[in-house]
């Protein structure tokens, strides 16, 4: 009985190092300081393609005192030319068929605040396209200095019919007449966390 007390003790010891870890100093790492990535669904058996933007600008502070006050207010401008889905052809047509038919060529995403109730850890993101901003909620997971997030957003709320129709009929032989309006995005980036910087009070 005693070993299994002393097991489960550094069992939770263990599990709550990382989230104490974001109320220590934290601050971005020097290299890929942040990823965004995405997956689309086609045929009616709703099928994922997924991809990444190959530029994409962070504005934000570098250094904070928790993840909280480190990403607050910072943001990604995305430039949609650089989606890369592995496949040249594809990644032509969803330049040509689907950005393009938007009314500017890149995503901005900035993160409104960060909230955790119990296990679940949200970042509400305000997400720019198409002239449409909305607020976005991305479930966030923060181990060993990865920091990432998900969520989903609809491309009729960002009136986006006219370009979702155009690379639906672009690709419709190989999407079997159907592309879906729900779109799954993502980021991640590398954050270390200096143990050296005494926890918030």
């Amino acid at each position: 009985m005693k070993n299994l007390f002393i097991l489960l003790l550094v069992f939770n010891t263990f599990l709550f190092a990382e989230m104490d870890l974001a109320d220590q100093g934290c601050s971005f790492s020097k290299q890929n300081i942040v990823t965004v990535g995405w997956k689309a669904y086609k045929t009616p058996s709703k099928l994922g393609v997924s991809g990444v933007f190959d530029d994409v600008n962070y504005e934000g502070v570098k250094k904070g005192k928790s993840l909280k006050e480190l990403l607050e207010g910072s943001s990604v401008i995305i430039k949609t030319h650089s989606v890369n889905s592995k496949n040249e052809g594809r990644d032509l047509k969803l330049v040509n068929s689907f950005f393009k038919i938007m009314s500017d060529d890149v995503i901005t995403a900035k993160v409104t605040d960060i909230t955790s109730k119990g296990d679940k850890n949200i970042v509400n993101v305000a997400v720019s396209m198409n002239g449409i901003t909305k607020r976005v909620p991305m479930n966030y997971t923060y181990n060993k200095g990865i920091f990432t997030a998900s969520g989903v957003i609809d491309l009729f709320d960002f009136q986006a019919s006219q370009a979702l129709k155009s690379i639906n009929k672009a690709c419709f032989d190989l999407h079997r007449g159907k592309t879906w309006n729900d779109v799954t995005i993502s980021f991640k980036m590398n954050i270390n966390c200096d143990n050296n910087i005494a926890k918030k009070q």
